[in-house]
């Protein structure tokens, strides 16, 4: 009988160790048989052998006879640390499993953190990466819309300024030319009051065409006094007076001057002090007249003068030099110092009347300190000029002159001449009888017209005299001129003449002032 025990219990051991076998393990966890495992199986760790007792070693008769005799054996113990994992079904007399057998597990576990924060810091650089690109694009927008905005900006100031190149100034320097333009014209005498010397010069601005001239006029240029006579400028500015020089200017130039300024030298003096000292290149050294003083003005380039010194070098005039030179340099001193000048009209005029000047009748002060202050504008930009009026040894004007100084600055052959007034008459002896001008001066004086000019050679020698006009419209006049002179009526005929003239007379061998 006891034999017959121990062979149940033997049998018993068997089938439990089968049946351990035969059922899949997981996670320490307990599945139902017929479960499939989820983990692929790994490779353990190589691990140390260890010596301990293995639970289900089949037992020997002796051993199972031995332990008969004591109280059914419990359940064999591992020397090493047990796992707090529930026990598999099958009873409470069933055995654990141990740690170390799963321990594939816990490297589960430990590689899926590794994974997890892979995929995180990929992540979070990827995010990184994206916004840097969008902000990188946002910049790159940004600028761009500022350039363009910029450059919008730019081409519409240029624009409303007239400064665009191949725009602007083409279109108006073109509108300009072809149509009539509009000119403030001012007259300037210069007066010493040690010798009682006079500069005279023309301030024209041109409000078409944005530009403004100083027209330096030489002393020489020969004018008509009250009387008809022919008389320099020089003068006519000291013997005629303001009024009657700037109406001869008119007729002989045929533009119409606004007004007369009148600028002793004080008062030179004082405008220069005014401004703060002008700017500009020296072509001489003006001496001190107190012997063993420095000079009052080096030559040089980027001279500061002041108003002692502007005067002095305005003035100026070395032993045996043209008159011309002087004007230069007067004219010199003008553009400088109406650079200074403010291009404020109450600025302008605050600065005229400081002067404490008694006004030319012609010219108010707020009329003189508004057209000093588009000038200034003008000087300032850049857009002004000074011309000489080319003269002639005898005093009268050179085709030169005409052409460019009268025409295209002064607009002398612009403006069309009132039918109701009498016509500018321009008389040059070509080849005619000595002083055969003065007499058809004198003729066409006592006959009404205006002599604007009577030349005394100069011209291309004539067979035969010829009285010309340029608009037919002076057809008529031409033909009384020609009546006055003695002329047939034969020598009138329409052709280009003097451009500060309506009708202009080249009188030939065949003139004769007696008859």
């Amino acid at each position: 009988q006891q034999q017959a025990q121990q062979q149940q219990q033997a049998q018993q051991h068997q089938a439990q160790q089968h049946q351990y076998q035969q059922q899949p393990q997981g996670y320490g966890y307990d599945y139902p048989p017929a479960a499939a495992p989820t983990v692929p199986p790994q490779r353990e760790p190589q691990r140390e052998p260890r010596h301990e007792p293995n639970p289900y070693e089949e037992l020997s008769p002796e051993q199972l006879r031995g332990g008969s005799e004591t109280a059914p054996a419990e359940e064999p113990r591992s020397t090493g640390p047990r796992s707090a994992q529930p026990r598999r079904p099958g009873g409470a007399d069933q055995e654990e499993y141990h740690t170390e057998q799963f321990s594939f597990v816990e490297e589960e576990d430990a590689e899926s953190d590794d994974v997890i924060d892979w995929l995180k810091f990929a992540e979070t650089r990827s995010e990184r990466r994206d916004e840097r690109r969008r902000k990188g694009r946002n910049r790159v927008v940004a600028l761009v819309v500022v350039l363009v905005l910029a450059a919008a900006g730019g081409v519409g100031y240029l624009w409303y300024a007239g400064k665009l190149p191949g725009l602007s100034d083409g279109a108006d320097d073109q509108a300009a030319a072809s149509g009539p333009q509009k000119r403030d014209v001012i007259v300037v005498h210069l007066r010493e009051t040690k010798g009682g010397r006079t500069s005279t010069a023309l301030l024209v601005d041109n409000e078409t065409t944005k530009k403004g001239t100083t027209v330096l006029l030489p002393n020489a240029l020969a004018v008509a006094n009250e009387d008809g006579a022919s008389t320099t400028l020089g003068k006519s500015v000291t013997d005629e007076g303001s009024d009657s020089t700037r109406d001869s200017l008119g007729t002989l130039l045929g533009s119409k001057i606004q007004g007369t300024w009148r600028l002793d030298t004080p008062y030179l003096e004082n405008l220069v002090e005014l401004v703060g000292a002008i700017g500009l290149d020296t072509d001489t050294t003006v001496p001190s007249p107190k012997k063993g003083e420095d000079p009052l003005v080096k030559q040089g380039k980027d001279q500061i003068l002041s108003g002692q010194a502007a005067v002095a070098y305005a003035t100026y005039r070395a032993p045996g030099e043209a008159q011309t030179k002087q004007l230069a340099r007067f004219g010199q001193v003008m553009q400088a110092t109406l650079k200074k000048v403010s291009s404020d009209a109450k600025g302008a005029t605050s600065t005229v009347e400081s002067l404490a000047q008694i006004p030319d009748p012609s010219l108010s002060e707020q009329q003189l300190g508004a057209s000093l202050a588009r000038l200034a504008g003008q000087a300032k930009s850049g857009a002004y000029d000074t011309a000489m009026l080319p003269v002639q040894p005898d005093g009268t004007l050179s085709s030169q002159a005409t052409d460019h100084v009268v025409k295209d600055i002064l607009g002398g052959t612009v403006k069309n001449t009132d039918k109701n007034t009498a016509p500018r008459v321009s008389v040059t002896n070509a080849g005619g009888p000595k002083d055969a001008s003065g007499d058809a001066r004198v003729a066409l004086v006592n006959g009404g017209f205006t002599v604007v000019a009577a030349n005394e050679g100069g011209g291309t020698p004539q067979s035969a005299s010829r009285v010309t006009y340029a608009d037919a419209a002076q057809a008529g006049q031409a033909k009384e001129v020609a009546k006055t002179l003695g002329l047939p009526e034969t020598a009138v005929r329409k052709a280009k003449g003097a451009a500060n003239a309506d009708i202009t007379v080249l009188l030939g061998p065949d003139y004769d002032a007696t008859g």
